[in-house]
């Protein structure tokens, strides 16, 4: 695999993980537009650690708190999340469907439907449209320190949506929590912390499918490296800009970006169909 493209692609990765336009999107469709072999599964995985990193790294400090607030410690002095201590518990069932959802569907949003430009083109409009409903209709009323079990459990179903290529992780399920009342820096925190759980499974089970087939090929092992140091780097700054970001701005301009590019894609997907 090239290493421009290595970098390209992982580059995409920690961008579009933690921006609201969708990477399996992109990663989907930017080798279709080059005419790039589409990136092995040792590369996949490589991502997948990368955008694990980035969360790691940025919420450790929220991680401990909230792990520890469960269990009935007291660690860190973030006060909204001292106002929920059992944030902890609402994350782990908040993660089932997602988890529910990436077994029964795993082998359609991994083959027929990462292929169907159509369908992620039309994702990436509908999504989008949600996006501007959210915004409209959000009250944003509330934090982390008052989100309840519901509003985790309607976030976390939301987020099993996030199977279909073109939806967007952090786009639906920040969504749904504009839609709950939270107002738009928890919802995009609550997001970020929820897909934590699910980025690792993912990456789990591709390291062990690598494991399973004999590890990381040599000539895989400087692309692996860099693409997962890439990758986590460049998702590490995008979670800081974006959560900074939506402190004084919607989310507008997202949603102008995923419905125009969403047309493009179907018409080219249209145009160019053998």
């Amino acid at each position: 695999m090239p290493l421009f493209q290595v970098v390209i692609l992982a580059v995409v990765q920690g961008i579009t993980e933690f921006l609201p336009i969708s990477s399996s999107a992109h990663l989907a469709l930017l080798p279709w537009l080059l005419h790039w072999k589409d990136q092995t599964l040792v590369f996949d995985i490589a991502l997948h650690a990368g955008t694990l990193a980035a969360v790691l790294l940025y919420f450790w400090r929220d991680w401990f708190q909230i792990a520890a607030q469960g269990f009935g410690l007291r660690f860190g002095s973030d006060r909204e999340l001292e106002q929920n201590r059992g944030l902890l518990w609402f994350l782990a069932a908040a993660t089932i469907p997602v988890g529910i959802s990436g077994l029964l569907l795993e082998r359609y949003a991994e083959g027929v439907w990462r292929h169907n430009r159509v369908l992620i083109g039309g994702m990436l409009v509908l999504i989008g449209l949600l996006m501007l409903v959210a915004e409209r209709l959000g009250r944003r009323t509330k934090g982390l320190g008052k989100l309840s079990f519901a509003d985790a459990m309607v976030i976390g179903v939301a987020q099993a949506v996030a199977v279909v290529p073109g939806t967007s992780r952090s786009g639906i399920t920040i969504s749904a929590g504009l839609f709950r009342g939270l107002d738009r820096p928890a919802a995009a925190r609550f997001s970020f912390l929820i897909a934590t759980p699910a980025i690792a499974a993912a990456a789990a089970k591709g390291g062990w499918d690598l494991f399973r087939h004999g590890g990381v090929p040599p000539e895989m092992r400087l692309p692996f490296l860099l693409g997962m140091a890439l990758s986590g780097l460049t998702g590490c700054a995008v979670i800081a800009l974006l959560l900074s970001y939506l402190r004084t701005h919607t989310l507008q301009i997202f949603v102008y970006y995923r419905v125009i590019f969403g047309i493009i894609v179907i018409a080219l997907a249209t145009i160019l169909r053998p």
